[in-house]
């Protein structure tokens, strides 16, 4: 030891050496603090790009969970090739709104009108108006064909200006089919044409609930309907973009006289008339078919 600090003692330094030492010392010390951030900014860059990834893949993955099969897909599972190449043709009208509404998600995903779509129910006379919507729950649980009530819940077309009794599934010969699928509820609504009222304001309805009634609906003096303020049950109204083009306001009138049920009234009473319904099992769900037993020139004040 004592001979290191001799000839530790018996070096020369420069006069600026303890100065240089500290500049030294001062920029090797900047050099190292530069690192360490680089190296942190680095970090915080591929924690940021790690964490974008998985959003976006997290945000694939929700979006692939409820991706809808399409109109034209509903239709492949009901075997009806012609109405599939219908919703996939220029005619078809693509909507996919939702509303959520108590436990569910309500999406209208589209229609398409023609005549003889139909493989199955083919009506050689008149054009039919085919709706396809579909539901899922908001807790993510399921929807199943065999606990799902089919039959607890109405889609039906709704024309402002018109009585909601007037122009409906009833009125206008419904045949609605139903399946689960993926965890997914699917409608498909088969309905007369509906064009014929393109040039007024035309709803798809979706509610929990029976033949549209003042419990459920209320019209306002200019003829818009809307669901009644206290109506409780689960409800979706959707405006459909239909070309008015398409109307025939002669047909539309003479089919709302011809069902003698135009009267309305927001006044609370019991539904009056009689309904008749079947219900037919499928492979694939549920079919129904409704039908007004009510006799020509009888009115509903509900």
């Amino acid at each position: 030891m004592n001979d290191y600090r001799k000839a530790f003692g018996e070096l020369s330094f420069s006069a600026d050496f303890q100065e240089r030492t500290v500049d030294l010392l001062r920029n090797r010390a900047r050099e190292l603090e530069k690192e360490r951030t680089d190296m942190t900014i680095c970090k915080t860059k591929k924690i940021a790009l790690l964490a974008a990834a998985c959003i976006a893949l997290l945000a694939v993955s929700v979006s692939a969970a409820y991706a809808w099969l399409t109109p034209a897909q509903v239709a492949e599972e009901h075997n009806q090739p012609l109405l599939a190449e219908a919703f996939q043709g220029p005619d078809a009208i693509e909507i996919n709104e939702t509303v959520e509404s108590g436990d569910f998600s309500i999406t209208l995903l589209g229609l398409v009108s023609g005549r003889n779509l139909d493989v199955l129910n083919q009506d050689l006379e008149k054009d039919h108006t085919y709706s396809v919507l579909a539901l899922r729950r908001l807790d993510g649980e399921p929807l199943e064909n065999e606990t799902f009530d089919f039959s607890g819940y109405v889609m039906t077309p709704l024309v402002a200006g018109c009585s909601p009794a007037a122009v409906n599934n009833w009125t206008l010969g419904a045949f609605a089919q139903g399946f689960a699928k993926d965890g997914a509820y699917y409608y498909l609504l088969d309905t007369q044409s509906i064009e014929m009222f393109a040039d007024r304001t035309v709803y798809m309805a979706f509610y929990e609930g029976f033949v549209p009634n003042n419990d459920t609906f209320t019209v306002a003096e200019d003829g818009t309907i809307a669901f009644a303020d206290d109506f409780s049950g689960v409800h979706a109204l959707f405006t459909l973009p239909l070309d008015p083009a398409k109307a025939d306001r002669a047909a539309a009138d003479a089919f709302v006289e011809s069902t003698g049920m135009n009267g309305w009234s927001n006044e609370r009473s019991d539904p009056e008339g009689d309904w008749d319904i079947e219900h037919h099992e499928t492979e694939d769900g549920e079919e129904i078919f409704l039908r007004s037993a009510l006799k020509s020139g009888e009115e509903t004040g509900g």
